[in-house]
């Protein structure tokens, strides 16, 4: 098993160096060592991604993750297939992503409803987007006690898929009081990104 230390390195650097040591043709699994839970989900879905078995152990600030290759291990990332999209017609929209839990430059107060008006106004388009992700401060909106969490999960329940930045979340304390969303990493995002047809940036 191929050993990474990957401790004090930024989102997406563990998840892309345990892909490119997975990768290798001799290699069986590798273990990686990393210093935050969000490191160990975002490992957790690429393994799963992939093909792979994953197991973990630590707590707090360290944290050993273990990824063997199974049987049908793919290099390439395959996402988790959607819920089925009844209310949806024919194509998606664009691709939004989201990091600001405001909208526009101004006073924050008149930017908190415009955003709440912009995703809910997103959960009456058709076609409905093609996903929604949050970064920096707009993981905000998808946590507990926010006014946007019923128009998210209004959003996922159709089949637009709701992606929060597991840095971010991590960031303002709120990896365990998201109420809507599930977390990615950066090269996730980046790669979602590179693939949609269409992006509105707020």
């Amino acid at each position: 098993m191929i050993v990474l230390d990957m401790r004090g390195h930024p989102c997406p650097v563990p998840v892309v160096n345990a892909r490119k040591a997975l990768a290798e043709a001799d290699a069986s699994g590798v273990v990686v060592l990393v210093d935050n839970i969000v490191a160990v989900q975002n490992l957790e879905k690429m393994a799963k991604g992939t093909g792979c078995t994953f197991s973990y152990e630590g707590e707090g600030t360290s944290f050993t993750v273990s990824i063997t290759k199974g049987a049908d291990f793919k290099q390439s990332f395959s996402e988790p297939a959607e819920a089925p999209i009844a209310a949806r017609k024919e194509g998606r929209g664009p691709l939004v992503f989201i990091s600001s839990d405001c909208m526009g430059r101004g006073e924050e107060e008149l930017g908190r409803i415009l955003i709440k008006g912009f995703i809910f106004s997103l959960s009456q388009l058709a076609p409905l987007p093609e996903a929604v992700i949050f970064l920096n401060s707009g993981v905000k909106l998808a946590a507990e006690g926010s006014n946007t969490v019923p128009d998210l999960k209004t959003l996922e329940e159709n089949g637009t898929p709701v992606y929060v930045c597991g840095t971010c979340a991590n960031y303002y304390n709120l990896t365990n009081s998201l109420a809507a969303g599930s977390i990615v990493d950066m090269m996730f995002i980046t790669e979602r990104l590179a693939k949609a047809s269409g992006i509105i940036t707020i």
